[in-house]
């Protein structure tokens, strides 16, 4: 009979407690707790907590976009950072996914990071052509900013004498003149510390793609976006025009279109939480700049609500197509 009233007890309790049972727990891959990403994902966790309802949102450390993409893969995380270039080459099976096409869906970007070339002003370095020869660093060691700016200096027959090492070890070659230059991801459309670190003493020139440079990168590599970064990068640089790509959060179709819709919708109505977790982030219109940086077809979920908005999206981004 004890046993009875402990049994029933037991489903008395599980009955009252099945709310929290009935709630669906997301994973969201980051990158190193050490990166101002992994702060950004923090503040989009807790505004996925704050109002998606029957959603408990929880941010995992990981080694960031390739590591993200195999775990949205194996369903071992719901969403996750993701870069926009990474992102093209595991949809369309190239690269590091060559003939292992995965299906994702990108669900917003919320910062662009334009690959900024950077040279002493006391160069000989006037454009992109006269790197030839040159002592420059194509980004550091091992970094997507290496690997991408290899692969737009072969596709628009560019060459230099590439000088490889750390940030650290680059910025004074730099100053002390034994390297020319490097390329540098931007934060935003400012510039990178390391770079504002190089031109308080010595004076630099930011080298932007020509009108035909442009239109090649733009029908020849898929994988980047071609951006056209407004003067003030930096006290004294001009408007340019550079290659880039976003930083973005992807998922794969184990996150239902419901569930997506409901994210985007928290994060594109944010006007405040976002903002204070990342400078960058702060007053962007994430909707544009999601539709600038996208190389692969939206989650359903984030199209619904760009449909909601009457936005239109762009043939190669739409789900549906």
């Amino acid at each position: 009979m004890n046993m009875i009233k402990i049994a029933l007890a037991g489903a008395v309790a599980v009955g009252l407690s099945f709310p929290a049972f009935a709630q669906q727990k997301l994973l969201i891959g980051s990158t190193s707790a050490s990166s101002s990403h992994y702060g950004y994902f923090v503040s989009v966790a807790k505004l996925i907590n704050d109002n998606v309802g029957d959603v408990v949102a929880s941010v995992v450390e990981t080694g960031a976009t390739m590591d993200n993409l195999r775990r949205i893969e194996r369903n071992q995380i719901d969403l996750g950072l993701v870069t926009t270039n990474v992102a093209q080459h595991a949809v369309a099976g190239t690269n590091s996914f060559d003939g292992h096409a995965m299906d994702l869906g990108l669900l917003w970007v919320y910062t662009g990071a334009p690959q900024n070339v950077i040279v002493r002003k006391d160069s000989a370095v006037e454009n992109l052509a006269n790197l030839a020869g040159v002592r420059f660093n194509p980004g550091i060691k091992g970094s997507a900013t290496e690997s991408t700016t290899e692969a737009v200096f072969k596709t628009l027959g560019l060459s230099a004498d590439y000088v490889r090492g750390s940030t650290t070890d680059i910025v004074d070659m730099i100053k002390d003149n034994r390297v020319s230059g490097y390329v540098k991801s931007g934060a935003g459309n400012k510039l990178d510390s390391s770079t504002l670190d190089i031109s308080t003493f010595t004076p630099i020139r930011v080298l932007g793609l020509s009108a035909d440079q442009k239109v090649s990168l733009a029908e020849k590599m898929p994988d980047i976006s071609v951006v056209d970064v407004p003067a003030g990068a930096a006290d004294g640089v001009d408007a340019y025009t550079t290659w880039s790509f976003g930083v973005g959060v992807g998922a794969g179709s184990n996150l239902s279109e419901d569930t997506g819709y409901k994210i985007v919708k928290a994060i594109m109505e944010d006007k405040t939480v976002q903002g204070a977790a990342m400078a960058s982030v702060k007053g962007v219109d994430l909707a544009k700049l999601t539709l600038q940086y996208a190389t692969i077809p939206l989650h359903p979920g984030a199209a619904k609500w760009y449909r909601e908005q009457g936005i239109e999206i762009p043939a190669r981004l739409d789900p549906a197509k």
